[in-house]
């Protein structure tokens, strides 16, 4: 790994980094939040998935999560959102091809040979990090709107390797949506059956979730019909899933949202870690 930068930020260090991905053929970029803690020894880790057009410097910078994760002795993991270069197949729309990789493997051309974000983050970077930095094999995932999506589908299909479990305004039921079927039969193809185990709502109905979930939700986010909340909490009551679908009066879908329970969510993670 090769750093790019580092800042002290609430007593930790907030770093950079690149290296060359074998998984995704390209050079990617993560951001790694490292607590005070971490200089007398390991600590759990926090990873946060952003949602589509961002890179690992949005919530690095205006989540505002450095704060609460410093006070818990959390290390916060930021990754990309999608492989990037020249060389890496892109799309005119801004939901779909670099910044939109929405943590699948894609299955189809022009995306497969790079666009495999789920294993990027399951495998290879989650073995980086471990080797690599003071942490302790003890994860927490959250992340919002494509993100959380990717928090909840890649936690539920990977229970062995998560502890915990939360979104900001996740696309809970992309299979139903326009943010969702579109990248899906892009990415994987026309056959729907493989759809499914991207999908957090279809997945916690078929294997649920070890855990109790914690979901926040901006009750005048303007994406609120292609987000679904209300399936994902739906099936939560049919399964009887423990946890919460919290609905946040006034709140929207930007990053004042997510900073706004940044706080909350990081000491739900450290309960469940700690």
């Amino acid at each position: 790994m090769e750093i790019l930068s580092e800042n002290r930020s609430f007593g930790g260090s907030q770093k950079v980094f690149k290296h060359p991905s074998n998984t995704c053929g390209c050079e990617m970029t993560f951001a790694a939040y490292l607590p005070p803690q971490a200089e007398d020894g390991p600590v759990p880790v926090l990873w946060y998935l952003s949602g589509l057009t961002c890179t690992h410097e949005n919530a690095m910078v205006k989540g505002g999560f450095q704060e609460h994760a410093a006070r818990h002795g959390l290390a916060v993991i930021f990754p990309d959102t999608s492989p990037r270069g020249d060389n890496v197949s892109d799309d005119e729309a801004y939901d779909l091809g670099q910044g939109a990789g929405f943590y699948v493997n894609a299955t189809r051309d022009p995306w497969k040979p790079h666009f495999r974000m789920y294993d990027y983050i399951v495998n290879e970077l989650r073995s980086l990090v471990i080797e690599n930095l003071p942490v302790q094999d003890r994860h927490g995932i959250t992340g919002h709107s494509m993100g959380g999506h990717g928090a909840m589908t890649i936690a539920i299909r990977n229970a062995d390797l998560f502890q915990s479990l939360s979104a900001f305004a996740p696309i809970a039921h992309p299979t139903q949506s326009d943010w969702g079927r579109k990248q899906l039969s892009a990415y994987l193809g026309d056959d729907e059956s493989t759809w499914a185990e991207h999908d957090a709502t279809l997945l916690l109905e078929e294997h649920g979730w070890k855990g109790d979930l914690l979901v926040d939700q901006g009750a005048n986010d303007q994406f609120l019909d292609l987000l679904k909340p209300e399936a994902l909490a739906d099936m939560m009551a049919r399964r009887r899933q423990p946890g919460q679908v919290r609905m946040q009066k006034g709140y929207d879908h930007s990053y004042f949202f997510v900073n706004s329970f940044a706080r909350d969510h990081v000491e739900w993670h450290s309960a469940r870690l700690n």
